[in-house]
């Protein structure tokens, strides 16, 4: 898998870890009274849940930092630009020049392919034909 698919699946990870951590965090969390003028809200039983859902955002938490540092890990593998905007288009330039070169050394190759493909034809029709005809070669 290249670096940008990783990117992105490690995007969509911590993306799904933030989700999640939100609306858990937004079930579980205790009523709180928003105002003097609304009455209190109901107090909680303490319970073995309770327990479990007071440690859950600092694990929750812990994955999302943890996908983050790996994503930031996969921007730092990414390759660095070299020079500047101008420096980038003028190797463009060259690689376009050199792309160029090297196509019309292939077109030259493919053309000089094609003659001797129908130099190799004619011979191998006139041998067929001294071999039908059993004429001897000349």
């Amino acid at each position: 898998m290249d670096i940008i698919s990783q990117l992105q699946d490690q995007v969509n990870t911590v993306a799904s870890l933030a989700f999640n951590t939100f609306g858990t965090l937004q079930r579980d969390a205790p009523p709180v009274r928003l105002s003097p003028n609304y009455p209190e809200p109901p107090a909680a039983n303490p319970s073995e849940d309770t327990v479990n859902i007071a440690e859950q955002p600092k694990l929750m938490s812990a994955a999302l930092v943890k996908a983050a540092k790996q994503f930031d890990t996969l921007v730092n593998a990414l390759p660095v630009a070299e020079g500047d905007e101008e420096a980038q288009l003028k190797r463009i330039a060259e690689l376009e020049a050199e792309n160029e070169a090297v196509g019309q050394e292939l077109q030259r190759q493919l053309e000089a392919a094609e003659q001797e493909l129908k130099q190799v034809q004619e011979l191998f029709n006139q041998a067929v034909d001294n071999c039908v005809n059993l004429k001897k070669p000349d």
